[in-house]
């Protein structure tokens, strides 16, 4: 080893080589060792920019929303609903009025003596039977309800019936209700009234005659 460095002090040009290389690799070891130090703290900062983004998306939501309960709040936090349901009370109500129930006695009785296959609901929401891919639209129906529904044998809204009852007309009950008549229309679902006072049993026997095929 020491005749090694003896003779490399006697030529300069070589020691000097060795030294260079010696260099070379020292410098390049330590780029090597920095440039993964940099990756992996480029990498720890994406990560914690994506939990920070994250983070601020989830508070984003709260923004603005009261710490008590506000309807805003109750739409974010399931937890603050489920809150509010345990501390309230509640009852059972009628699905339908008393002339309703009658209207809905009365037909349920005609469509299954005509078809049994076929089916009278009441206050169906017209989202769980009519599709729309226009988000906008969709949400213009979704929640209105239609007092009574005809369904077929293979599950399939057919005709959607309204009692229209004294004082039906007021506010904006009638806009409201043309809205439900479009998306009818477009979805190819057939749309009829029943008038209080004005349709008779034997009237609404002929309607069902005429909406519902004869079943075996």
């Amino acid at each position: 080893m020491f005749a090694l460095f003896d003779a490399l002090l006697t030529q300069p040009v070589a020691l000097f080589l060795v030294l260079a290389a010696g260099a070379a690799i020292g410098i390049a070891v330590e780029r090597l060792v920095e440039g993964q130090r940099r990756a992996e703290r480029r990498a720890s900062w994406k990560r914690r920019k994506a939990a920070s983004g994250k983070e601020q998306a989830w508070r984003k939501g709260f923004k603005g929303v009261s710490l008590k309960w506000t309807p805003e709040r109750a739409a974010l936090d399931p937890a603050e609903q489920l809150r509010r349901v345990m501390e309230a009370e509640f009852e059972p109500r009628a699905l339908l009025n008393k002339s309703e129930a009658r209207v809905f006695r009365e037909l349920d009785r005609m469509v299954v003596k005509r078809n049994p296959a076929w089916q009278v609901m009441a206050q169906v929401s017209v989202g769980e039977f009519v599709g729309c891919d226009d988000a906008e639209a969709y949400g213009c129906v979704n929640s209105k309800r239609v007092d009574l529904l005809l369904m077929d044998g293979e599950c399939r809204a057919r005709h959607a019936l309204e009692y229209q009852g004294n004082g039906h007309h007021q506010g904006t009950a009638a806009a409201r209700d043309a809205v439900k008549k479009e998306a009818l229309r477009k979805a190819g679902i057939g749309y009829h009234e029943v008038v209080a006072g004005h349709t008779t049993p034997s009237e609404l026997r002929r309607l069902v005659e005429k909406l519902v095929p004869q079943g075996a």
